[in-house]
């Protein structure tokens, strides 16, 4: 964004949108190139009905795509950018098995991800983006609740480092991660590995499936299988 500056934060971000169908166009070359499954990070978009939105990419190691756009934007994303929410709840199948996508903001609600565990996700990634270690704190916590509550592994994954001629996004602060369920399968304190903090660093663990079939039917807490639906249920918009 720096080189937009000049321009109203709403403009120069908008500006930077036009960028985005290049990277994702270069996050699938790499996919097919390298074999492997990728989560993008997040970037603006400008929908067709000229809404500004916050999309992150799945792109396959088959060359295909799905994309998710962050459903609920910060208040200062509404502010500075007039960053609208998207309004789509999906799962996606892989050949590594069904995921979720949540954005920063989006995994500290917890209907979204429930809807999604419904939907037979395993693995939610959770690209974020926070200039504060408070920030970050609520986005590492709430993904610790979802992994726990949704029996499921949740990867974390934010920016680090500072960008300081960039209007609005000039720090971060981040510590990425991948968690687990808690039982006695999983690490004691759900931390499958986690980077050292505020570090750039690359993350590599195995996610045995088998695990979390066993903690459904078997578990110590069956927190899927125990809710009382005959008291209450989370429906998605439009569903019923």
């Amino acid at each position: 964004m720096s080189p937009h500056n000049h321009l109203p934060e709403a403009k120069a971000i908008r500006a930077l949108a036009q960028f985005t169908n290049p990277v994702r166009d270069r996050f699938l070359e790499l996919a097919v190139a390298y074999n492997v499954n990728v989560i993008t990070g997040s970037m603006p978009e400008v929908a067709e009905d000229g809404r500004l939105l916050n999309v992150s990419f799945l792109c396959r190691r088959d060359g295909s795509y799905d994309s998710f756009h962050k459903i609920h934007p910060t208040p200062s994303e509404v502010e500075a950018w007039g960053m609208s929410g998207g309004d789509r709840i999906e799962a996606f199948d892989t050949d590594c098995g069904r995921i979720g996508i949540l954005v920063c903001y989006d995994v500290e609600f917890p209907e979204v991800c429930r809807i999604l565990a419904d939907q037979g996700m395993n693995i939610l990634f959770v690209p974020f983006l926070t200039d504060t270690q408070n920030g970050y704190m609520r986005v590492r916590h709430c993904a610790q609740a979802r992994a726990i509550e949704n029996e499921c592994y949740v990867v974390i994954a934010g920016a680090v480092g500072n960008l300081p001629n960039v209007n609005n996004m000039d720090i971060q602060y981040a510590q990425s991660a991948i968690f687990t369920p808690s039982d006695f399968s999983f690490p004691t304190n759900t931390v499958k590995t986690e980077a050292t903090p505020n570090t750039e660093m690359v993350l590599i663990a195995d996610l045995d499936f088998d695990l979390l079939k066993e903690l459904h039917s078997r578990g110590s807490v069956r927190n899927m299988k125990d809710r009382r639906k005959d008291l209450y249920r989370i429906v998605q918009a439009g569903t019923e």
